[in-house]
């Protein structure tokens, strides 16, 4: 047996080892990410109880590519008198006191190189649950789909939608 054998497959190990771990970090299930955000907001008790439409907030879901997030006008809108007592209220409130935008932490978000419009997938009739999940069963917001190619492929050849690469690659 040469020399160098033992060396080179116990590299080949650990590197095939180091490989894997990588794989294992990048592909990481999304529900293990950070999902807080500055203000709880329960989509339980607004998308699922109160059953407001999820174009109640995010205004530009059927205008654009992105949905929009609530800005502090829209939620002081109905918070100025509903549930003004409590803590995340009043978080709400002194973002307005001091003229600052909520800087909500993004939780659905394709990679850079993914041409992405949420007007496009809503006018073709795709409910937000499909990619977005059970909101209304919610408390906190998290990832439920990969967002990944072969999921996304998926459902495009499951409803008849283009699977030419140019759709989405930029």
């Amino acid at each position: 047996m040469p020399k160098w054998l033992p060396h080179s497959l116990l590299c080949a190990y650990f590197g095939g080892f180091l490989l894997l771990i990588a794989a294992l970090a990048w592909f990481r299930p999304a529900t293990h990410r950070d999902n807080s955000q500055p203000i709880a907001f329960p989509h339980t008790v607004h998308a699922g109880r109160l059953g407001l439409a999820c174009d109640f907030c995010h205004e530009s879901v059927t205008q654009g590519p992105q949905a929009g997030m609530p800005t502090v006008a829209k939620c002081v809108s109905c918070h100025q008198s509903i549930a003004t007592e409590r803590p995340e209220i009043q978080k709400l409130l002194s973002y307005q006191q001091k003229g600052e935008p909520i800087r909500w932490q993004r939780i659905h978000q394709v990679p850079d190189f993914i041409y992405f419009s949420h007007k496009r997938h809503v006018s073709s009739g795709l409910d937000c649950t499909a990619c977005h999940g059970a909101i209304v069963e919610m408390q906190e917001v998290r990832r439920v789909r990969s967002l990944q190619m072969g999921w996304c492929l998926s459902c495009h050849r499951s409803r008849g939608a283009s699977f030419d690469c140019a759709t989405c690659h930029k």
